[in-house]
């Protein structure tokens, strides 16, 4: 995670921490690029904090970053779960530019659970962002958590939504409150309704769904990439 430990955004069911971040460190990407080189890593994901108090949401780390990986490591491929920066194009493709294997940002949720759950963020900005990298020839990525009380048909909607806009993996998985001052849990998934969605999300056109109780954005990455 690239960008400090402090998140400007609050959503209710992450437990990072969450106020106005002090740290900005300039240094990252070649120290993020040298981290990877010394694990001997062969796939990489690197996320972020929300920055939305930076001019540029912190795209401009973002891509260095990504090339300094790129440059130190020509054979590991990359994989980047960003935030969305307030969906502006510039920030985003900034980002894109630099080239990363692929472009991961998360729905985390329903169209209806949404404001619930993310309450800095738009689902129909999220969307957005993914059709622009995809529109950008990214090989593009969502995910989101099941447990918040979301109904069937309304997973199978945003599945759908996904693959509208571009997206080729889809990962989900059960959400786990992580203190009690998170949202609860309001359902445990079976294993059977995990199985079915990845049947009824490949089945719709998506090119991989990750589908189980364990599954996390990352689960399993590099091997669709």
């Amino acid at each position: 995670m690239i960008l400090g430990d402090t998140c400007t955004r609050s959503c209710r069911f992450c437990n990072v921490k969450t106020g106005k971040p002090t740290e900005y460190d300039n240094d990252e990407p070649r120290r993020t690029a040298e981290a990877v080189l010394n694990m001997k890593l062969k796939h990489v994901v690197i996320t972020s904090v929300n920055r939305d108090e930076l001019k540029d949401g912190g795209s401009t780390l973002w891509a260095e970053t990504i090339r300094a990986v790129k440059n130190l490591n020509p054979k590991t491929t990359v994989e980047i779960l960003t935030p969305d920066f307030k969906g502006k194009w510039d920030d985003l493709k900034r980002v894109l530019d630099a080239k990363p294997d692929v472009y991961s940002h998360n729905l985390e949720t329903t169209r209806r659970l949404t404001k619930k759950i993310r309450v800095q963020a738009s689902y129909e900005r999220s969307l957005s962002v993914l059709k622009m990298a995809a529109d950008h020839g990214a090989y593009t990525k969502t995910g989101i958590m099941v447990g918040f009380g979301e109904t069937y048909d309304e997973v199978v909607e945003t599945m759908t939504d996904a693959l509208n806009v571009g997206v080729q993996i889809f990962t989900i998985g059960q959400y786990l409150q992580p203190t009690k001052n998170h949202c609860p849990v309001i359902q445990y998934v079976h294993p059977d309704e995990f199985k079915k969605y990845k049947e009824v999300g490949e089945s719709l056109g998506l090119k991989h769904v990750e589908s189980g109780p364990f599954v996390r954005s990352s689960y399993n990455a590099g091997i669709y990439s």
